[in-house]
């Protein structure tokens, strides 16, 4: 893995075949020479592997591919690629989702909070629609995302509009490292037990007020995109599994 790329983009790919935007990232890395995508394959049984090896070979300095032998799931393979990653000791760490429906260019906006605001450690997207923004959400799934952010809200006890936008980065700490040592036990939000891991680790360092180190930053583009693995009726599922958050980590 290169060693000069000041972030590392894990990348979580499963049947990517027919919408994978390979030559946006191509395009990106071109003009922005500080990132290091690792794609990270969750056992997909169509042409994704092959897909993600002729781009490595485009340029192998910006581009890695990581093969899990079955399919575990997005929060597995998101964890696999930290771990992965954080070998070659970048400064910053992220993870994108492949159908850039957050699109890359976004990316030194992220790095711009984290090098301005030295607290911080974790910067996620917010797909908040304001006046000027181009945020473009199935209506049904905004919707219910709604609810579900506030439950989250709820169970991690934080103010937080939104946990499930593929779109987060992060510093590279000794905390980071810790909280993706362990499988999570969530298959579905895997987003919010991140964020619970974390905030109960800095309650063993002393700091009572941990949300203080997690920004939220406005989009200024989100697109839904067709193809999505989530369906509505994952709702449910979620809302078992952050029960279990709960439960676990109170």
């Amino acid at each position: 893995m290169v060693q000069t790329a000041q972030a590392s983009i894990i990348v979580p790919c499963y049947n990517e075949a027919e919408r994978f935007p390979k030559e946006k990232f191509v395009s990106f890395t071109r003009t922005n020479q500080d990132y290091f995508f690792l794609f990270v394959d969750d056992g997909s049984t169509d042409e994704t592997p092959a897909i993600l090896e002729s781009l490595k070979r485009t340029n192998p300095d910006r581009f890695g591919v990581l093969r899990l032998e079955k399919n575990f799931g997005k929060g597995e393979a998101v964890r696999r690629g930290f771990l992965q990653a954080m070998k070659a000791k970048p400064t910053y760490l992220g993870f994108w989702d492949a159908d850039l429906a957050t699109p890359l260019e976004v990316i030194p906006s992220f790095l711009t909070v984290l090098k301005g605001r030295p607290s911080v450690e974790m910067v996620f997207g917010s797909r908040i629609k304001l006046m000027g923004s181009d945020i473009q959400r199935n209506e049904l799934r905004h919707y219910v995302g709604r609810i579900f952010a506030t439950a989250a809200s709820f169970v991690l006890k934080l103010a937080i509009y939104d946990t499930q936008c593929g779109a987060k980065m992060f510093r590279n700490t000794d905390v980071l490292h810790t909280i993706f040592t362990e499988p999570f036990r969530s298959r579905w939000i895997f987003d919010v037990e991140l964020i619970a891991r974390f905030l109960r680790l800095k309650r063993t360092q002393g700091f009572q007020n941990g949300n203080s180190s997690i920004y939220e930053l406005p989009l200024p583009s989100w697109h839904d995109i067709k193809g999505s693995k989530l369906h509505t009726t994952d709702f449910v599922k979620a809302l078992w599994d952050l029960l279990q958050i709960y439960l676990t980590y109170r």
